[in-house]
Protein backbone atom coordinates (compact mmCIF):
# COMPACT_ATOMS: atom_id res chain seq x y z
CA UNK A 1 0.00 0.00 0.00
CA UNK A 2 1.26 3.27 -0.75
CA UNK A 3 1.87 5.63 2.07
CA UNK A 4 2.42 8.95 2.82
CA UNK A 5 3.31 10.99 5.43
CA UNK A 6 3.39 15.02 4.91
CA UNK A 7 4.02 17.45 7.89
CA UNK A 8 2.72 21.10 7.13
CA UNK A 9 4.85 24.15 9.26
CA UNK A 10 2.07 26.91 9.78
CA UNK A 11 2.53 30.47 9.30
CA UNK A 12 2.82 32.70 12.52
CA UNK A 13 -0.32 34.21 13.29
CA UNK A 14 -2.03 31.52 11.45
CA UNK A 15 -2.47 28.94 14.18
CA UNK A 16 -6.28 29.18 14.47
CA UNK A 17 -6.36 28.05 10.60
CA UNK A 18 -3.81 25.12 11.45
CA UNK A 19 -6.32 23.74 14.42
CA UNK A 20 -9.29 23.95 12.63
CA UNK A 21 -8.28 22.59 9.28
CA UNK A 22 -8.57 19.56 11.83
CA UNK A 23 -12.07 19.45 11.37
CA UNK A 24 -12.71 21.50 8.25
CA UNK A 25 -10.33 19.21 6.05
CA UNK A 26 -12.21 16.02 6.77
CA UNK A 27 -14.95 16.22 4.54
CA UNK A 28 -13.02 17.09 1.05
CA UNK A 29 -10.24 14.23 1.81
CA UNK A 30 -13.34 11.79 2.37
CA UNK A 31 -14.20 12.75 -1.49
CA UNK A 32 -10.60 12.64 -2.51
CA UNK A 33 -10.38 9.44 -5.40
CA UNK A 34 -7.56 6.90 -4.50
CA UNK A 35 -7.45 7.85 -1.19
CA UNK A 36 -7.57 4.78 0.87
CA UNK A 37 -6.95 5.68 4.28
CA UNK A 38 -5.99 8.81 6.28
CA UNK A 39 -5.44 10.82 9.64
CA UNK A 40 -4.89 14.01 10.72
CA UNK A 41 -2.84 14.66 12.41
CA UNK A 42 -1.87 17.59 15.64
CA UNK A 43 1.87 17.91 17.28
CA UNK A 44 3.70 17.63 20.52
CA UNK A 45 6.32 20.26 21.49
CA UNK A 46 9.56 18.18 21.62
CA UNK A 47 10.26 14.87 20.07
CA UNK A 48 7.88 12.25 21.05
CA UNK A 49 4.76 12.06 23.03
CA UNK A 50 4.41 15.35 24.63
CA UNK A 51 1.49 16.71 26.73
CA UNK A 52 2.46 20.25 25.28
CA UNK A 53 0.67 20.95 21.75
CA UNK A 54 2.71 22.66 18.97
CA UNK A 55 0.24 25.12 17.07
CA UNK A 56 2.33 25.43 14.19
CA UNK A 57 3.03 21.77 13.07
CA UNK A 58 0.00 19.53 11.80
CA UNK A 59 0.28 16.30 9.60
CA UNK A 60 -1.53 14.48 7.23
CA UNK A 61 -0.91 10.42 7.07
CA UNK A 62 -2.17 8.91 4.06
CA UNK A 63 -2.57 5.34 2.20
CA UNK A 64 -3.32 5.35 -1.25
CA UNK A 65 -4.55 2.78 -4.12
CA UNK A 66 -1.53 3.67 -6.02
CA UNK A 67 1.54 6.48 -6.61
CA UNK A 68 -0.61 8.01 -9.19
CA UNK A 69 -3.45 8.66 -6.87
CA UNK A 70 -1.27 10.13 -4.29
CA UNK A 71 0.34 12.50 -7.21
CA UNK A 72 -2.26 13.70 -8.48
CA UNK A 73 -3.54 15.19 -5.33
CA UNK A 74 -0.74 16.38 -4.15
CA UNK A 75 0.11 18.16 -7.41
CA UNK A 76 -3.76 19.17 -8.11
CA UNK A 77 -6.05 19.23 -5.50
CA UNK A 78 -7.28 22.46 -4.28
CA UNK A 79 -6.83 21.42 -0.61
CA UNK A 80 -3.30 21.82 -1.49
CA UNK A 81 -3.26 25.05 -2.45
CA UNK A 82 -5.05 26.49 0.83
CA UNK A 83 -3.16 24.67 2.72
CA UNK A 84 0.15 26.30 0.75
CA UNK A 85 -1.50 29.79 1.63
CA UNK A 86 -1.28 29.13 5.32
CA UNK A 87 1.86 27.03 5.69
CA UNK A 88 5.63 28.49 5.45
CA UNK A 89 6.94 25.34 4.70
CA UNK A 90 6.29 21.44 4.00
CA UNK A 91 7.93 18.21 3.93
CA UNK A 92 6.67 15.07 2.36
CA UNK A 93 7.67 11.43 2.77
CA UNK A 94 6.49 8.31 -0.04
CA UNK A 95 7.16 5.58 1.93
CA UNK A 96 7.02 1.79 1.42
CA UNK A 97 5.45 -0.41 4.42
CA UNK A 98 7.58 -3.36 5.64
CA UNK A 99 5.48 -4.15 8.41
CA UNK A 100 2.32 -3.16 10.60
CA UNK A 101 1.62 -4.94 13.52
CA UNK A 102 -2.31 -3.75 15.27
CA UNK A 103 -4.65 -1.57 14.87
CA UNK A 104 -5.43 1.78 14.12
CA UNK A 105 -9.53 3.00 14.47
CA UNK A 106 -9.97 -0.60 13.66
CA UNK A 107 -7.59 -1.69 11.05
CA UNK A 108 -4.41 -1.96 9.63
CA UNK A 109 -3.89 0.57 6.69
CA UNK A 110 -0.43 -0.44 6.04
CA UNK A 111 0.50 -3.86 5.29
CA UNK A 112 -0.14 -7.34 6.10
CA UNK A 113 2.98 -8.46 4.89
CA UNK A 114 6.81 -8.42 6.64
CA UNK A 115 9.30 -7.77 4.49
CA UNK A 116 13.23 -6.76 4.90
CA UNK A 117 14.64 -3.33 5.32
CA UNK A 118 17.24 -2.18 2.76
CA UNK A 119 20.76 -2.92 4.27
CA UNK A 120 22.27 0.48 5.10
CA UNK A 121 19.69 2.87 4.13
CA UNK A 122 17.16 5.26 6.42
CA UNK A 123 13.95 3.43 7.84
CA UNK A 124 11.22 5.13 9.42
CA UNK A 125 8.96 4.24 12.06
CA UNK A 126 5.27 4.74 13.14
CA UNK A 127 3.89 4.10 17.07
CA UNK A 128 0.73 4.90 17.27
CA UNK A 129 -1.53 4.12 20.46
CA UNK A 130 -4.80 4.98 21.62
CA UNK A 131 -4.65 5.38 25.91
CA UNK A 132 -7.92 4.03 27.76
CA UNK A 133 -8.66 6.84 29.98
CA UNK A 134 -8.61 5.08 33.15
CA UNK A 135 -4.65 4.73 32.36
CA UNK A 136 -4.06 7.73 31.29
CA UNK A 137 -2.96 9.30 34.17
CA UNK A 138 -0.31 6.06 34.94
CA UNK A 139 0.59 6.42 31.29
CA UNK A 140 1.76 10.39 31.66
CA UNK A 141 3.33 10.05 34.65
CA UNK A 142 6.07 7.09 32.51
CA UNK A 143 6.01 8.27 29.24
CA UNK A 144 7.85 10.98 29.21
CA UNK A 145 11.48 9.96 30.48
CA UNK A 146 11.16 7.71 26.96
CA UNK A 147 10.57 10.47 24.63
CA UNK A 148 13.19 12.26 26.34
CA UNK A 149 15.76 9.44 25.69
CA UNK A 150 14.95 10.35 21.84
CA UNK A 151 17.35 13.31 22.03
CA UNK A 152 20.63 10.87 22.44
CA UNK A 153 19.86 8.23 20.25
CA UNK A 154 22.38 7.19 17.57
CA UNK A 155 21.46 7.51 14.21
CA UNK A 156 18.14 9.38 14.71
CA UNK A 157 17.59 11.45 11.77
CA UNK A 158 14.43 13.59 12.80
CA UNK A 159 10.97 12.94 15.69
CA UNK A 160 8.15 14.23 16.22
CA UNK A 161 5.27 13.74 18.48
CA UNK A 162 1.83 13.53 16.76
CA UNK A 163 -1.57 12.73 17.33
CA UNK A 164 -5.13 12.24 16.36
CA UNK A 165 -6.94 13.91 20.27
CA UNK A 166 -5.05 15.57 23.05
CA UNK A 167 -3.53 13.06 25.85
CA UNK A 168 -5.22 9.89 24.22
CA UNK A 169 -4.47 9.43 20.81
CA UNK A 170 -1.02 9.65 20.34
CA UNK A 171 1.65 8.59 18.28
CA UNK A 172 5.62 8.91 17.20
CA UNK A 173 6.91 9.17 13.85
CA UNK A 174 10.95 9.14 13.64
CA UNK A 175 13.18 8.95 10.90
CA UNK A 176 16.18 6.66 11.33
CA UNK A 177 20.18 6.21 9.58
CA UNK A 178 19.69 2.54 9.45
CA UNK A 179 17.86 -0.10 11.18
CA UNK A 180 20.72 -0.97 13.20
CA UNK A 181 20.56 2.46 15.06
CA UNK A 182 16.55 2.33 15.40
CA UNK A 183 17.47 -1.38 17.00
CA UNK A 184 20.22 -0.25 19.33
CA UNK A 185 17.60 2.45 20.78
CA UNK A 186 14.58 -0.07 20.62
CA UNK A 187 15.96 -2.79 22.44
CA UNK A 188 19.21 -1.27 24.50
CA UNK A 189 18.14 2.04 25.37
CA UNK A 190 16.75 1.41 28.84
CA UNK A 191 13.87 4.31 29.10
CA UNK A 192 12.75 2.48 26.55
CA UNK A 193 12.84 -1.10 27.36
CA UNK A 194 10.84 0.05 30.40
CA UNK A 195 8.13 1.70 28.62
CA UNK A 196 7.41 -1.57 26.17
CA UNK A 197 7.31 -3.70 29.79
CA UNK A 198 4.92 -1.46 31.21
CA UNK A 199 3.19 -1.16 28.18
CA UNK A 200 2.22 -4.92 28.31
CA UNK A 201 2.19 -4.71 32.44
CA UNK A 202 0.06 -1.89 32.99
CA UNK A 203 -2.74 -2.01 30.35
CA UNK A 204 -2.26 1.21 29.13
CA UNK A 205 -3.51 0.97 25.41
CA UNK A 206 -7.24 0.32 24.09
CA UNK A 207 -5.72 0.10 20.65
CA UNK A 208 -2.23 0.27 19.28
CA UNK A 209 0.03 -0.18 16.16
CA UNK A 210 3.98 -0.19 15.54
CA UNK A 211 4.79 0.05 11.79
CA UNK A 212 8.36 0.56 9.69
CA UNK A 213 8.51 1.97 6.66
CA UNK A 214 11.23 2.38 3.70
CA UNK A 215 11.26 6.11 2.75
CA UNK A 216 11.65 6.38 -1.16
CA UNK A 217 11.13 9.78 -1.54
CA UNK A 218 11.62 13.43 -0.14
CA UNK A 219 10.62 17.10 -0.90
CA UNK A 220 10.27 19.73 1.06
CA UNK A 221 11.84 20.80 4.21
CA UNK A 222 10.85 20.00 8.29
CA UNK A 223 12.09 22.32 10.42
CA UNK A 224 13.97 24.31 7.54
CA UNK A 225 16.12 20.96 6.31
CA UNK A 226 15.52 17.83 4.78
CA UNK A 227 16.40 15.17 7.20
CA UNK A 228 16.96 12.37 4.66
CA UNK A 229 18.61 14.61 2.15
CA UNK A 230 21.04 12.40 0.28
CA UNK A 231 19.74 9.46 1.53
CA UNK A 232 17.10 8.67 -0.34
Amino acid sequence: MHTTLTLFGIKPGHWRWGLAQMGTSQRPLQKVKGLNFFKLLGSGQGRGFSLKPNWYRYGLMATWSSPAAAEDFFKGHPLLEEYRQHTFEQYHLDLQPLQAHGLWSGQNPFTSETLPAPADKPIAVLTRASIRLTKALDFWKHVPQASASLDHANGLLASIGLGEAPFLRQATFSLWKDEASMKEYAYRMAAHREVIKNTRTRGWYSEELFARFTPLHSEGTWNSVDPLQGLV
